[in-house]
């Protein structure tokens, strides 16, 4: 178990949610691997496991037996985030896993007063320090969980597959956006769009890619992540791909997307000053 790192000056943490409705797009992937380039940059990282199957907490090591108290307990229970939190393999990157009882959440909040604001209130002691960054890994879904990931978020990062009806899929995800900026959450921006599985070989990948940023422009990341073999190696070893083969390709295109995100977010900064 982790307490939640003390000292050190406060700070404002940006909480992004990893979203996208259709399963299969490398979001968890992008989740695991994003925080973990983070932490290597020297920021120190939160990685919330929100997805009832737990594809994150296992990609980090975070065993079965130590998944007693997680995410579930954290938004139905009240549990503090001194509780949950547990280090990971990698230096500056925390996790709260999730637990089995997380597959009856979606149910038993739809009765819970205010209970789209579930996670945004656990967060409230985290919103100014120790973490530079929250990241959480959400369901392939727009139930409540999503929609509590999307109201305690400042910004949405969206993994696109380049592959057919990529793009029509994300277009429900960007109108959700829009409805809890609108009702729930009005701080709520599109922080950016990274597109996952590229295969070079494939023209399909290109025309994807293509049509993505003619639609969203500067939206889309300048990074693509490639279909690649140590990616999907990593999880099975119970390591983020940076561990596993930090000389991959797949590897090097977290690295360089963690440099592209900071980028973004500095330059969103210096913007509003």
């Amino acid at each position: 178990m982790l307490h939640a790192p003390e000292g050190g000056a406060a700070r404002n943490t940006r909480i992004l949610a990893v979203a996208n409705q259709k399963g299969g797009v490398g979001k968890t992937t992008t989740a695991i691997n994003l925080a973990t380039a983070l932490a290597a940059t020297g920021e120190s990282v939160l990685l919330i496991d929100l997805d009832p199957q737990g594809n994150a907490s296992t990609g980090l090591g975070v065993t079965r037996e130590d998944r007693q108290t997680g995410s579930y307990g954290f938004i139905t229970d009240g549990a503090p985030a001194t509780s949950v939190i547990r280090a990971s393999m990698v230096p500056g990157l925390a996790v709260i896993p999730a637990e089995p009882d997380l597959a009856g959440a979606e149910i038993e909040l739809v009765d819970v007063p205010h209970r789209e604001f579930r996670l945004r209130d656990a967060l409230t002691p985290l919103r100014s320090g120790p973490y530079g960054f929250i990241l959480i890994d959400c369901p392939p879904s727009l139930g409540l969980l999503t929609l509590n990931a999307l109201v305690a978020a400042n910004a949405v990062l969206v993994p696109l597959q380049c592959e057919f009806f990529a793009l029509e899929g994300i277009s429900q995800l960007v109108r959700t956006i829009d409805i809890v900026r609108r009702g729930l959450n009005p701080a709520l921006t599109l922080q950016g769009i990274v597109l996952t599985m590229f295969d070079r070989r494939n023209n399909l990948s290109d025309q994807v890619a293509a049509d993505a940023r003619g639609f969203f422009g500067t939206r889309v990341y300048d990074t693509v992540i490639p279909r690649n073999i140590r990616i999907s190696e990593a999880p099975s070893h119970g390591k983020p791909v940076l561990l596993y083969d930090h000389r991959s390709a797949g590897a090097q295109a977290y690295i360089h997307l963690a440099g592209e995100l900071l980028r973004r977010e500095r330059g969103q900064k210096e913007a509003v000053a």
